[in-house]
């Protein structure tokens, strides 16, 4: 099953995004707009969407550009755009969640992102920080630290002997196989994602899963991260959002979690004072993939139902 409406809706950036949705199956809290990660796309949180529903929030979750059935010119799958990619995608963002307000009237907005996702979504949030109540990062990386510029310095050298527009060879070397490697036993490339076999399986034979990104995806990708961790962006945030942060102890994308301990870190130090960490210790990349996703989830929900509360 997947979500109960599937659209297509035209950004003011250019872009015809695929969008998803779930509505509250009763009188609504608030509105969760959902961010997916890296070479994946919104229908792979239909599971995540209808517990939300259950539980009184409307659901909205895009195809980012490059991603799933989003369509925008010179952003063909595996690139944002052919330049400015990083705001453009943050644009979108911004575009669904006045689209969402736009029909659901004084609700609160909140805000997910998983891995990529959570880059994007804290980035909107630092764009316009008086426009979300509440702000969810899960599973994301926005210390790239030494590796990172590295990395870019590399990136920006394939772009110059080979262009922005092809698939990288240094992106996946320097990410997904090695994150690949961490699993011993491996069965697959993507082993690293999940405990659960299954939901691996399905990853692996989704065509719009998994997919070679283009030079320039990773070069906007990289440049999200580094500039929305920075004390300047972050504080942009303000002392009284709510965030709430996950991670996975076995996961190799954030170094066993520690990029979400080091995030959860930065922010208090910046005054911000509602800020939740939970890492779980067993899991892997996709925390609502893994085994015991379901936890993970009604955890997720008694935050959000804690923040709607609040605001009530």
């Amino acid at each position: 099953m997947g979500f109960e409406t599937f659209e297509r809706i035209d950004s003011p950036t250019g872009a015809t995004l695929a969008l998803r949705s779930e509505l509250a199956t009763s009188e609504a809290r608030a509105i969760v707009v959902i961010c997916h990660g890296l070479a994946e796309h919104s229908a792979r949180y239909a599971t995540f969407a209808r517990l939300l529903s259950s539980r009184f929030y409307h659901a909205y979750a895009p195809d980012h550009r490059g991603h799933g059935e989003t369509t925008a010119p010179g952003a063909e799958l595996g690139r944002f755009a052919e330049r400015n990619g990083a705001e453009r995608v943050v644009e979108d963002i911004s575009f669904v969640r006045d689209l969402a307000a736009s029909r659901h009237p004084g609700l609160p907005i909140i805000l997910f992102g998983h891995s990529m996702g959570g880059m994007i979504a804290t980035a909107a949030a630092e764009a316009s920080p008086d426009r979300y109540d509440a702000l969810a990062v899960w599973n994301s990386s926005l210390n790239p630290g030494a590796a990172g510029q590295v990395g870019m310095l590399l990136l920006k050298a394939e772009r110059f002997f080979k262009g922005s527009d092809v698939p990288s060879r240094l992106g996946p070397s320097l990410t997904f196989d090695a994150w690949a490697k961490t699993v011993r036993g491996a069965k697959t490339p993507f082993d690293w994602l999940s405990h659960d076999a299954a939901q691996v399986a399905r990853y692996v034979a989704d065509p719009l899963c998994g997919f070679d990104a283009s030079v320039s995806m990773w070069i906007d990708v990289i440049s999200l991260a580094d500039r929305a961790g920075t004390k300047t962006q972050l504080a942009r945030l303000g002392p009284n959002l709510p965030v709430n942060l996950v991670g996975g102890g076995e996961d190799p994308a954030t170094n066993g979690g520690r990029a979400m301990t080091w995030l959860a870190e930065r922010m208090r130090s910046l005054g911000m004072m509602n800020v939740q960490l939970t890492l779980y210790p067993g899991m892997r990349h996709e925390t609502l993939n893994e085994v015991g996703a379901e936890e993970a989830m009604k955890a997720f929900v008694a935050w959000a139902d804690g923040v709607t509360s609040r605001l009530a």
